[in-house]
């Protein structure tokens, strides 16, 4: 089969190819496991994360690429949950321990990390770890509801735990950030949602989905904030998320790593400002089975739909040099054949 495969870690900066398109061996579903012919995989910031040893993979070479699509094309042994020809989709989580805290579990592999992922012909995923893709979204689309929009997902259930929230910001508005801004005019209408992102046609596209607002990361908000979800690398939105919460607000980080460029900004953390009147702050760890396959559902009842820019599979390496870049309107997805 084809693959889009990662051979050593380094920095995009220097490095703007690196993954290698190669052949590479045919893989086989062991017990309890299906064989995806994968159609399409989303491409998301964790991948350079991954690249530049934020979260390095275990061994190398590795195929990276964990928000994949495709339809199932053999079942391995005491496989009964699918039927051949049945279109799947496989997210972060390969697999893990199975019960309701399985996302901060020892047990936790990662897809496209820890084992091979989808950004080739083929992939295999534990039977449990592959989810039914509604017919309301073709293969594009469907590929970044398996992470963006289910760990958005969940970012906004951490950020409206306890209730009474009437207003959102959203740090950043990626691939993630557009989805969650989605699922919230669909499931709390009333809610007001502010944007932050630097660039102006990017706020104009949040304005576009029905945000309330759009200005730039350092410009305050209209009103204080009830809670902020934070989906961008950086540690200064962090200092200026914090700075926009009202008392007892909530900062929610969805990020697996940040990076080093700006961490001095966290040297202009005020307690009194910031920190102080009972504001928190939560992380978002990996995903669950549970997340992704609500998300699903709740994605085609309330009309969600991605806007995605696609690439073939040999350009991934153009995808990901973009995504570093900044260049970002929705999500990316390599449509595979």
């Amino acid at each position: 089969m084809k693959a889009m495969v990662l051979r050593r870690i380094g920095s995009l900066d220097t490095t703007r190819e690196p993954l290698d398109y190669v052949d590479w061996p045919d893989p086989r579903p062991a017990r309890g496991e299906v064989l995806i012919r994968v159609a399409a995989c989303g491409v998301c910031h964790t991948e350079l994360d991954e690249i530049e040893g934020r979260t390095p993979p275990p061994r190398l070479p590795v195929v990276l690429g964990h928000q994949a699509v495709g339809r199932v094309v053999e079942l391995g042994a005491d496989a009964t949950r699918h039927r051949i020809g049945d279109r799947v989709g496989v997210g972060w989580i390969h697999s893990s321990s199975g019960d309701a805290r399985e996302n901060l579990s020892d047990a936790f592999v990662a897809t496209g990390r820890d084992v091979d992922g989808g950004y080739a012909q083929l992939m295999t995923v534990p039977e449990r770890y592959a989810y039914r893709i509604p017919d309301a979204f073709d293969d594009a689309a469907a590929a970044p509801l398996l992470c963006a929009g289910a760990i958005g997902f969940r970012s906004l259930e951490l950020a409206f735990a306890g209730g009474g929230r009437r207003s959102l910001g959203l740090m950043g508005f990626g691939g993630s950030a557009h989805l969650v801004l989605q699922t919230v005019r669909g499931l709390h209408p009333d809610v007001r949602v502010h944007v932050f992102a630097r660039d102006p046609s990017v706020r104009d596209f949040a304005l576009g989905l029905g945000a309330s607002s759009a200005g730039l990361p350092d410009e305050p908000p209209p009103e204080p904030l009830d809670a902020v979800i934070d989906t961008t690398p950086a540690w200064r939105p962090v200092v200026q998320s914090l700075a926009a919460l009202r008392p007892g607000g909530r900062l929610v980080i969805n990020a697996i790593r940040k990076e080093e460029a700006d961490k001095d900004a966290l040297l202009g953390l005020s307690y009194e400002r910031h920190l102080w009147m009972e504001r928190d702050v939560k992380s978002v760890a990996n995903i669950t089975a549970r997340d992704i396959a609500e998300f699903l559902g709740a994605a085609a009842r309330l009309g969600i739909r991605p806007e995605v820019t696609t690439y073939p599979l040999r350009d991934a390496n153009r995808a990901l040099a973009e995504l570093k870049d900044g260049k970002v309107r929705g999500a990316k997805v390599l449509l595979i054949d």
